[in-house]
């Protein structure tokens, strides 16, 4: 309209062209500015979502409010980055969770993926395989030993053995999807700790009620033996009488040594783990016995964190058992070394006798083959194992007549060890 009014209303050229220039300039300089203000919004929406996509949530757009179209756009925008935000803390602080229940939980879990690979283990897992987790990862099921367990039904119960090592697991076998492929989800329970640990609650209780009677008996017998030997002497009382009576309070006497023995397997106390070396160990156990010759076979330099203590009275209990082994077969030596893997270290003991007798009862007190023998030292020596999240085996040597009992510990991690 100015334009119009300019050149139809007889205007002087001059203002005619001022007229055009200022109009044309401010019309050009409008349309900048809108044009501006357009391809702004368009990139802040960009750079917003862009953030986004790159999972940084802490992009927003200026401008954002309820007063016009673009402003409510960017509120909006804005939004969508807090939601984004928080999910993805919650999905962060789940996982977290996650994985924090899988490395504390004793249940052994294992993701196989389709060709049979291992994608994902918990602790507890890579320390049934007996390898770090960055060790077992991506080997197959059939070198871990897992090959068998993949197979058969979902659920069941059956027998299983890693590190030579055979129990009874609760098997659970499922199907899961990850990235569009399928899965399996293998979750195994080992039943014979849990068991054996049910076990021993058993045999502790029933010990502390047998030890208690049969002492309190057994005082007053000791006491009423010893005082008619000492008034009772030939000729007042027959030969027969004073060897009876003899008789009564040696057998009372070893009574209650046998339940106190007894007695150590209910109050065995927590380890009360220290540093400590298996060579200097072995060496210190090995030499204390002197019926037989007892070789030993030096293996790499490892170091244990354990109960001294206990541990010394475990392995002197494998050792003197190999010694009556070989004692009782009429001769031969008692081999004592150790090996060291990369997580854990197995003590192994080899004797030259018999072997072990065809009996599934070698680890249960009371049970003994031995004249004289009470039953306990391989309990006490499998108990004091396993406080130290280890592990005892036994068995017959298959080169040669004897047994050979393998004692498994986990060794000190490297970032334990520094000083």
């Amino acid at each position: 309209m100015a334009l119009g009014a300019a050149w139809l209303g007889g205007w002087s050229v001059a203002a005619r062209w001022t007229v055009t220039v200022a109009v044309l300039g401010a019309w050009l300089l409008g349309a900048s500015l809108l044009r501006e203000r357009a391809i702004r919004a368009v990139q802040t929406v960009a750079n917003v979502l862009g953030a986004l996509r790159e999972g940084d949530y802490s992009v927003r757009a200026r401008g954002a409010s309820a007063g016009d179209d673009l402003g409510l756009a960017f509120l909006e925008l804005n939004a969508l980055a807090d939601l984004l935000r928080r999910q993805r803390l919650g999905a962060m602080e789940a996982t977290a969770l996650l994985e924090r229940v899988m490395s504390e939980v004793d249940v052994a879990v294992f993701a196989l993926d389709a060709a049979g690979a291992l994608r994902l283990v918990n602790r507890a897992g890579a320390r049934l395989l007996g390898r770090r987790e960055e060790q077992a990862l991506a080997r197959a099921a059939s070198e871990l030993g897992l090959a068998p367990l993949l197979e058969g039904p979902a659920a069941e119960v059956r027998e299983a053995a890693f590190r030579g090592r055979t129990g009874r697991y609760a098997v659970r076998r499922s199907v899961f999807r990850l990235e569009g492929s399928p899965h399996t989800l293998l979750v195994l329970t080992d039943l014979s700790r849990a068991l054996r640990e049910e076990e021993r609650l058993a045999w502790q209780r029933l010990l502390r009620v047998l030890g208690h009677e049969i002492n309190n008996s057994l005082a007053p017998i000791r006491s009423v033996a010893q005082s008619l030997r000492t008034r009772m002497r030939p000729p007042a009382a027959s030969p027969e009488v004073v060897e009876g009576l003899d008789l009564i309070g040696a057998r009372a006497e070893a009574l209650s040594r046998f339940m106190a023995a007894y007695a150590r397997l209910a109050r065995l106390p927590a380890p009360r783990p220290a540093r400590m070396e298996v060579g200097s160990w072995v060496m210190r156990c090995a030499a204390l016995e002197r019926r037989v010759s007892v070789r030993v076979s030096a293996g790499p330099p490892a170091c244990l964190a354990a109960d001294a203590d206990q541990l010394d009275q475990a392995l002197i209990n494998l050792i003197t058992n190999a010694a009556d082994a070989v004692c009782e077969g009429g001769g031969g030596a008692v081999d004592v070394g150790w090996e060291a893997g990369p997580d854990a270290v197995d003590v192994w003991v080899r004797d030259e006798g018999p072997g072990l007798p065809p009996s599934a009862n070698v680890f249960v007190p009371f049970f003994t083959t031995k004249p004289g023998g009470s039953g306990i030292g391989l309990v006490l020596a499998r108990q004091i194992a396993e406080a130290h999240e280890g592990a005892l085996t036994l068995e017959n040597r298959g080169d040669r007549p004897g047994a050979v009992a393998r004692l498994r510990l986990p060794l000190v991690q490297p970032e334990a060890a520094a000083p």
